[in-house]
């Protein structure tokens, strides 16, 4: 009878941690990120699986005496685990120009790891509750971000026909719009004459391009332009 209960006991904390990936990687998938739902059920079983083969290891030597040279670590497979999802962790991120993504999601992968040990070590309760603060700020985070506005840097290029001076008109309407021209560079192609300038730009990100895009293209001589993800100094 205490097998049974014993093989429930076990299967149950697999099922719960499960529950537990599976409601953090919902949130990570719902966003768009390449470790979503599966991802973190399949981290959060694998994790509590070997928390609960690490500490039932004894019982598979436990016909050793004192003089043998095998000696157990209950912690040794759980701390691999904590070391090795870095590795999984480091794939979730993508680094730009001017920005890293998936810090989060590979927060959450490790975090997941450690809810998963945890369980699979019967320490049902802190693992609940550490579920439920990362799932408030996955999720309550977010509505709170839409109201914080970081800077943003990015790279804008105008071209124009001619020689004839604009970056005075193009700084007015970027100043007008919220956006600081920190450097500039200046490219002249005599032929087919177009001269080329080279904006680096610093903006929250809530700034409303669209409006800008319009005033610019309103310009006289202009030939193009673009935006593109700039380096943060």
């Amino acid at each position: 009878m205490w097998e049974w209960h014993y093989l429930l006991t076990s299967l149950g904390k697999l099922a719960l941690a499960a529950l537990i990936g599976g409601a953090v990687g919902f949130e990570r998938e719902a966003h768009g990120q390449a470790a979503g739902l599966r991802t973190n059920i399949l981290v959060a079983v694998g994790a509590c699986l070997m928390m609960q083969l690490s500490l039932n290891m004894e019982s598979l030597f436990q016909h050793l005496n004192e003089e043998s040279v095998v000696r157990l670590d209950p912690g040794r497979i759980a701390s691999y685990a904590i070391a090795s999802m870095g590795f999984l962790g480091a794939g979730a991120i993508i680094t730009g120009k001017g920005s890293v993504r998936g810090l989060t999601t590979a927060a959450g992968l490790w975090l997941v790891t450690g809810i998963g040990l945890a369980i699979g070590a019967d320490f049902l309760a802190p693992a609940l509750f550490a579920a439920f603060i990362s799932l408030v700020c996955l999720y309550g985070m977010r509505i709170l971000k839409s109201w914080m506005h970081r800077n943003t840097h990015t790279i804008l290029t105008i071209k124009f026909q001619g020689l004839k001076e604009h970056l005075d008109s193009v700084r007015k309407i970027l100043t007008e719009g919220g956006v600081n021209v920190s450097f500039v560079t200046f490219q002249r192609q005599v032929i087919p004459d177009i001269t080329t300038y080279r904006l680096n730009l610093e903006s929250k990100d809530n700034i409303l391009w669209r409006n800008i895009a319009e005033s610019l293209s309103a310009l006289p001589d202009l030939v193009e332009f673009q935006w593109q993800e700039g380096e943060v100094p």
